[in-house]
């Protein structure tokens, strides 16, 4: 795991080192154990790549980056861990290639050396690396699957920007950037980032998840982002559900197996869910003799609280156990930090809980944590996307089994009724259509604190951000289309960005197991109630799969709560802060400040309800405040 950053110049050679080489220490969390600054001319312009290394896998000098091929051909800069590198070494000599090193980047290397693009769908693991051909004097930028490793860049008439996170985007950009206007209202109204290819930052640009793209450095020209893995939704015939609970536990197990290669310690964050509990067990399962150490996140007397849960994993497991709780107050003094460190804003205070959890590896000598990210969106988890399923229902016209299954979903936990209608209200109208659906009810989405007119100014799109088109594909499909754009452009994006800066910022490599392509392909390709059953049972195959490697009675949970925090009562336990925080909007052009005043005096009061919309709004103002200053 590490950090990568880069410059393309064709001025000032000596003004872009000096911000590479500022940017180098701001990575340095990212890989405390060794960097590397290359300089390569190409004709009058200049070619930057630098790395910072957290040694995970192979941990000698030879594996230091950047790191150039044997012919000297390639040179690569390479954030991650290919996990299956062993075979990979194995392909290669047997076909005739010299694989110098051990580590999995000399394997990388060799790999694109030998095939190129087409490398890529041979690699199990999570990456962001660039590779620069000297031959066609190009450099190729590009991103794992799921898009669990970052990489931001910014192309411009002088050159081309990348780096692994944006603090070092504006450290290496000659002038800081204005917002994204766009990008900021999908946040405020809809909850919505992560999901396109634009940040916070105008003019700075994410490489989506499963994409490449190509810089040709001698006409200084960037490419359109070009996806390499598209996952396909059609259903494999005749696959019974025995047969799949038996590929799913042989699919999870081999990915667990490989997660656990490492030359360093590997622990579990672990919240007694059935994801995160399934992969401890998988660990003891597999390794009877290893020792495990266990993270958790509780929070005493609350109703978001899991330390029964995961106490029962831990004893079951015979784990090394550590556990942390949080405050109002401590939330409130780190809240500076956490913004810091995510670089935008976020959707929740659960991050913060995250972020205390990989603290604690780092305080046990845990250097990579395995984690459940990426279960839900593969296993239709969370209360299991039942307007989509209920799309699959209607496409192929099997009516009578809607209400019954609405009946039966119903009847869990956080669910009910009204939530059930509401799901056959998605279901029946199309997503483009959902505005009208607002306004017929009497509802604007829009806040009364969003000066609509500064909007309309800079063009900014006031209709909800678009979501896959469920109904496309094949017929009755749609549930299974929908988990395919939550793992690959949707929700599932704001996890991993969390989950990456929350582990890296203490030297940490966080794993996620379940973000497979193997595991991927497979799920996608199940009937739909393999996944969420008629009687409304989330992630229906996979429990299966795990009776006799999980505890029942973890299984068979029924609620979801994860790394969950107080939020509401601790935001209102801090009102000062609240006050300070939202002094900023003064500042913000759209934003009108006393309408924001009165909204915060009647939610802190008690008289309106803390709703999400509130939390991004106090998150927003104190991001903009601590990284824009005046630059809007």
């Amino acid at each position: 795991m590490c950090g990568l950053l880069g410059t393309f110049t064709n001025s000032q050679p000596g003004e872009s080192l000096a911000r590479m080489e500022a940017g180098l220490e701001l990575l340095r969390h990212r890989g405390p154990d060794d960097h590397g600054l290359e300089k390569i001319r190409i004709g009058g312009a200049f070619l930057f790549l630098g790395h910072t290394r957290l040694s995970i896998i192979d941990l000698s000098s030879g594996a230091h980056q950047p790191m150039r091929s044997a012919d000297g051909r390639y040179t690569i800069v390479f954030n991650g861990e290919v996990y299956n590198y062993r075979e990979l070494r194995v392909e290669l000599l047997s076909l005739g290639e010299a694989v110098l090193g051990d580590s999995d980047t000399t394997v990388l290397l060799a790999c694109w050396a030998r095939w190129g693009i087409a490398c890529l769908s041979k690699l199990r693991g999570m990456f962001a690396f660039c590779v620069y051909d000297k031959v066609e004097n190009t450099l190729t930028c590009v991103r794992d699957a799921f898009g669990i490793k970052p990489f931001y860049y910014r192309p411009d008439p002088c050159g081309f920007i990348f780096a692994s996170e944006l603090p070092v985007m504006l450290q290496l950009v000659p002038q800081r950037p204005y917002m994204d206007f766009q990008s900021a209202y999908d946040y405020l109204v809809w909850g919505r980032y992560e999901e396109m290819e634009s940040t916070f930052y105008d003019g700075i640009s994410r490489l989506m998840p499963g994409h490449y793209l190509i810089v040709d450095l001698g006409k200084n020209k960037c490419a359109k982002q070009t996806r390499w893995w598209w996952p396909s939704t059609v259903e494999k015939a005749n696959t019974s559900f025995e047969s799949a609970v038996e590929e799913m536990r042989e699919l999870f197990l081999d990915s667990i197996r490989l997660h656990l290669r490492s030359d360093v310690p590997v622990g579990a964050a672990l919240s007694g869910g059935v994801d995160s509990s399934a992969i401890v067990c998988a660990m003891r399962y597999l390794e009877p003799d290893r020792p495990i150490h266990t993270f958790s996140y509780l929070a005493p007397g609350s109703s978001v609280d899991e330390g029964k849960w995961a106490g029962l994993v831990n004893d079951y497991v015979g784990a090394i156990a550590h556990s942390a709780s949080g405050s109002g107050e401590g939330f409130a003094s780190d809240l500076d930090e956490l913004i810091r460190v995510q670089g935008e804003p976020v959707g929740s205070s659960s991050i913060y809980a995250q972020r205390t959890v990989y603290r604690m590896a780092r305080e046990a000598g845990v250097t990579v944590v395995l984690d459940g990210q990426g279960a839900d969106e593969l296993l239709a988890g969370y209360s299991g996307y039942p307007a989509a399923y209920l799309q699959s229902l209607i496409q192929c016209r099997r009516y009578s089994e809607i209400v019954p299954f609405l009946h039966k979903w119903a009847g869990w936990p956080d669910r009910g009724i009204k939530e059930a209608v509401r799901a056959l209200g998605s279901a029946l109208i199309p997503h483009k259509m959902t505005g009208l659906a607002y306004s017929a009810l009497g509802r604007n989405p829009i806040p009364e604190w969003l000066i609509r007119s500064e909007l309309e100014q800079v063009d900014v799109r006031m209709s909800r951000p678009q979501v896959a088109q469920s109904s496309s594909g094949c017929l009755g499909r749609c549930l299974v289309n929908n988990l395919r754009w939550s793992l690959t452009d949707g929700g599932l994006q704001m996890l991993l960005r969390h989950g990456d800066r929350n582990s890296m910022c203490w030297s940490i490599e966080s794993r996620v197991p379940f973000l497979n392509p193997d595991i991927a392909e497979f799920t996608l390709s199940l009937p739909e109630s393999y996944l969420l059953s008629p009687e409304g049972e989330t992630k229906r195959v996979f429990r299966a799969a795990m009776r006799g490697i999980v505890p029942d009675v973890i299984l068979d949970r029924k609620d979801k709560i994860g790394f969950a925090t107080p939020q509401i009562d601790w935001i209102r336990s801090c009102p000062k802060s609240v006050d300070r925080w939202l002094e900023y909007a003064e500042e913000i052009p759209f934003l009108n400040a006393s309408r924001i005043q009165a909204e915060s005096i009647q939610v802190m009061s008690g008289k309106k309800p803390m709703t999400s919309a509130f939390w991004r709004l106090i998150n927003f103002c104190r991001w903009a405040e601590l990284t824009l200053g005046g630059k809007h």
